[in-house]
């Protein structure tokens, strides 16, 4: 069945509405931008080399890609094999030596590059880890200062008693870094010397 439309009007087709964005609150969007910020400095300061190998790197990795390699490679066997078989000059008559050579140098290539990007990444990786770090300590300093007015605002509050609240003043002081890494050391070597003492099953 076809539309009609009145004369001098133009048919107009009404494209469906992209879906809204929720609003996203200030805070957060101060968070998503600092991120970007630091996924383009780090992209920003890599040189030309690591540019190019990023994105060579990531167009080789799709799944199509093997599936042309693969292409290629029976390809390039049925060719040689076929005229080897009628006796015609092969271009790469087996054991397919100029394959074998190919191969090899892309393997060689692409091995080099995958190890490129991987530093990059693994740059980057470490640079979130500082700013997790970083903004974590920060965190349990903001929440020691924070129960530390707490506790005083309770001690100077005449309704409620003013007797000493140990655990709380044990929250109030910040957490000392390097303390709790040498704890966490000793805990790992406590578990290790108590694995190592335990006699082997000699059963079997």
């Amino acid at each position: 069945m076809t539309a009609t439309f009145p004369a001098g009007a133009s048919a107009r087709v009404e494209k469906p509405m992209a879906p809204e964005t929720p609003p996203v609150p200030p805070h957060i969007e101060e968070t998503i931008a600092a991120i970007a910020a630091l996924h383009a400095e780090h992209y920003r300061q890599a040189g030309a080399v690591r540019r190019f190998v990023a994105k060579v790197t990531a167009m080789v990795a799709q799944p199509r890609v093997l599936g042309i390699l693969s292409f290629i490679v029976l390809g390039w066997l049925a060719l040689n094999i076929g005229l080897d078989a009628v006796h015609s000059p092969a271009p790469d008559p087996p054991p397919f030596a100029y394959l074998s050579v190919a191969a090899s140098t892309i393997a060689l290539y692409l091995t080099a590059m995958i190890l490129i990007a991987r530093r990059a990444d693994d740059e980057l990786a470490t640079r979130r880890d500082q700013l997790t770090l970083e903004l974590a300590i920060l965190s349990d300093q903001k929440s020691a200062k924070i129960i530390a007015l707490l506790e005083e605002f309770r001690r100077n509050d005449p309704n409620q008693g003013d007797h000493r609240d140990e655990f709380a003043e044990a929250l109030a002081q910040p957490a000392d870094p390097q303390a709790v890494l040498e704890a966490i050391k000793a805990a790992h070597g406590d578990v290790a010397t108590l694995a190592a003492d335990v006699p082997e099953d000699q059963s079997g």
